[in-house]
């Protein structure tokens, strides 16, 4: 499964190279910007665990950026660390206001950025509201999508992974845990591409939760389910992957073949609350 994966939206050439590079080497995965119209599209097409952003940037400034990231859908729940050299109280204040998780002011000390972006990442997990296999949203924040979003008539759609856990018996929790992330990136990616700006997806225990509008439902279901069955060859043996699954119970009378796994969707129906 993939390391965390931190987004970098910082202009200054000596950062952001200090960064990538510190970063790195603890074994994340980092993406980085240096303008906040790029950065902002890479947070909606990879999905950053976490963004760590500048206040000042070239084209625009970072309350700019983080007003447009919590007013889309993809993006508005991604913990957002801005990085400012502004140490006085009121602009500290107006970036939690708009969204930011935490702040640290330039110059900063390495160790204690660490550990914010550590703590943030892990309390988005602990709380239950980011998925920590996916990065996905969870828990309370799909709760409440659903309510906002049945109540706005959006299509709601369940997504599951049929064979599963089949594949999570045979092949590991570990090898489990990398095709969810693949499927929920798959999810994403579509959405991206195909979808609207509006369009959610978070996860309930193995299966996605996705919200859109009704008159492409059919169109981004169909995308996901080629897309991922394009794909899922890759996380079989040769042998499973030529016989089209899993033999279970082999050489029992219970043997069976379980086909490799898919995307099934089903409609979700919000109860209304009472008036």
């Amino acid at each position: 499964m993939a390391h965390h994966r931190v987004l970098l939206i910082e202009d200054d050439f000596d950062v952001a190279e200090m960064l990538l590079m510190y970063f790195q080497s603890l074994k994340y995965e980092v993406l980085h910007a240096d303008t906040g119209k790029e950065g902002i599209e890479i947070a909606r097409t990879r999905f950053p665990n976490l963004i760590l952003l500048d206040v000042m940037l070239p084209d625009m400034d970072g309350y700019d950026v983080c007003v447009r990231l919590r007013n889309m859908s993809l993006t508005k729940y991604i913990p957002i660390l801005f990085l400012t050299q502004k140490d006085e109280r009121a602009s500290k204040v107006k970036g939690l206001q708009l969204g930011a998780d935490d702040y640290i002011t330039k110059p900063f000390d390495i160790d204690e950025l660490r550990l914010r972006v550590e703590g943030t990442i892990n309390r988005a997990s602990r709380e239950n509201l980011h998925e920590a296999r996916t990065g996905l949203p969870t828990g309370a924040l799909v709760d409440e999508e659903l309510r906002v979003r049945a109540h706005q008539g959006a299509a709601l759609l369940r997504l599951t992974l049929q064979g599963f856990s089949a594949y999570a018996d045979v092949y590991s929790f570990m090898a489990a845990n990398d095709v969810l992330y693949h499927a929920g990136k798959t999810i994403r990616d579509v959405l991206t591409e195909y979808g609207r700006s509006d369009d959610f997806v978070g996860i309930e225990n193995d299966d996605f939760i996705v919200a859109t509008q009704p008159a492409d439902v059919e169109r981004l279901t169909e995308a996901i389910q080629a897309r991922f069955a394009a794909q899922v060859r890759t996380f079989y043996t040769f042998a499973d992957a030529d016989r089209g699954g899993i033999l279970m119970d082999r050489g029992t009378p219970q043997e069976r073949l379980v086909p490799m796994m898919s995307f099934s969707a089903t409609r979700i129906e919000v109860p209304q609350a009472s008036e």
